[in-house]
């Protein structure tokens, strides 16, 4: 972080404070906190962090925001430390004249994200959001790690309900965005994937009018905002022939994907070190944001060989003489399909296991989209398929009527039992899960710890 002077941060605050006193970061956990830092006193769902506002002086802090005086200690005292920290955020953010890259979706958020910035790293030094920061809390803290050195950033946006990405769309101000779909995750509180869409545009709201919009041509109702928007609408997809950027020639093998993008009158020709059509996707998202912001196209080649994936994200592995795909972050309708279908196209000696558990947060329509997933995971035809979690029944059920083995249990005691004493070596073992459900205890527990 450059540095503030206390008295701009308290302007920024409606606050009238003249001081020269000089703010080096910005923290809101003593754990990581530095010395010469402003302390921010946010309100957890489990923690008032007002309770460490002494520790965090005693520790280095020159001046805290709090939302009530604490005795000895040097406070500025507003009405929502959380409304503050996304003021200062923002204040801090419009210091820096650079490309930021706002990136939001149903699926595939961080994923895009960590493609995104390994193309755009080739010619700007390139900040990105660490792990999957990406809430109200999160992305602050990653805009105050800001420098003179960086000359773009990639931001990724999440969201739950309404309003969300607005707000963190005019906190950050993106000069490009990308939507990666539309799909059923937090279909509980925003009730339809229309209602999805809505709050996913929301990332215009902090666009300026010239901002262009990069979306999936793949996805009907994203494609269908191409005409509706009064801005400039980028496309990617791979089964549209109207895409903008358009993958063709598609050869998975030995880990890899071998692919060619079509785009203006040009082919380029693509090694991406990852399978599976959605990660086409984000690597043609990744090349249409480093071609409008006019990086070469070999430049870009280079990026995608380079790029690994997350160890809880569709990480492909041979553990015991068997290939693991563990993909426990997250799970969506959407996200399992691909993960089903990256096993079902997984050249493998032995026999494709399907273990799958619990998908979260999809209210009332959880058992039609659970069973919806038992029918993906008839397509796939695996000779084994192991469900955990209560909404996981229906997935088995819906697996079992069309003749898929499958084994069910609640238990993720049993459910481990019985997978270590069904794999064998040759096999293929995919692991796809709601995080919630910690479907990595059952990785760790037959394969070793990481």
């Amino acid at each position: 972080m450059e540095k503030l002077m206390l008295s701009e941060i308290a302007g920024v605050l409606g606050k009238d404070i003249d001081s020269d006193m000089e703010i080096y970061d910005v923290c809101i956990d003593t754990r990581t906190l530095t010395k010469g830092c402003l302390f921010i006193a946010i309100k957890g769902d489990n923690f008032d962090a007002h309770t460490f506002v002494p520790q965090a002086v005693e520790q280095g802090a020159v001046m805290c925001l709090t939302e009530r005086e604490i005795e000895g200690c040097p406070c500025i005292v507003v009405e929502s430390c959380r409304d503050a920290f996304i003021k200062i955020a923002h204040y801090y953010r419009m210091k820096f004249d650079i490309n930021l890259v706002g990136v939001t979706g149903s699926v595939g958020k961080t994923t895009t994200k960590e493609m995104i910035s390994l193309v755009m790293s080739k010619k700007y030094n390139t900040l990105k959001t660490k792990g999957n920061l990406n809430n109200a809390i999160g992305m602050p803290r990653t805009l105050l790690t800001l420098n003179n050195e960086h000359q773009s950033a990639v931001i990724e946006m999440g969201m739950s309900d309404f309003g969300e990405i607005s707000l963190l769309s005019k906190t950050a101000v993106p000069n490009l965005a990308v939507i990666t779909n539309i799909g059923f995750s937090h279909i509980e509180k925003l009730k339809s994937q229309e209602g999805i869409l809505r709050a996913k545009l929301e990332i215009l709201d902090g666009m300026t009018e010239n901002a262009p919009l990069i979306v999936n041509a793949d996805d009907s109702l994203l494609f269908g905002v191409k005409d509706k928007l009064e801005r400039k609408v980028y496309t990617f997809g791979i089964n549209n022939p109207q895409a903008d950027y358009r993958a063709v020639n598609l050869n998975e093998h030995d880990g890899v994907t071998e692919f060619d993008i079509c785009y203006q009158e040009k082919t380029v020709h693509i090694v991406l070190t990852a399978i599976g059509h959605h990660n086409v996707l984000n690597a043609l998202t990744a090349f249409a944001i480093g071609s409008i912001l006019g990086i070469e196209d070999d430049v870009m080649t280079s990026a995608f060989t380079e790029f690994v994936p997350d160890s809880l994200r569709q990480n492909i592995s041979v553990k015991n003489g068997q290939t693991v795909i563990t993909d426990c972050y997250n799970a969506s309708p959407d996200s399992m399909k691909a993960s089903l279908t990256v096993l079902s196209g997984l050249k493998t000696e032995g026999r494709k296991i399907a273990v799958l558990g619990d998908m979260l947060e999809l209210g009332e329509m959880s058992e039609m989209l659970h069973r919806k997933v038992g029918q993906m995971a008839v397509s796939a035809n695996p000779d084994m398929l192991f469900c955990y979690g209560k909404d996981s029944a229906y997935i088995a059920d819906e697996a079992e009527k069309s003749g898929i083995k499958v084994y069910y249990s609640d238990d993720k005691y049993a459910v481990t039992d019985a997978l270590n004493n069904f794999v064998q070596a040759g096999d293929a073992v995919l692991f796809k899960a709601s995080r919630g459900m910690k479907l990595e205890e059952i990785i760790n527990k037959i394969y070793g710890e990481k």
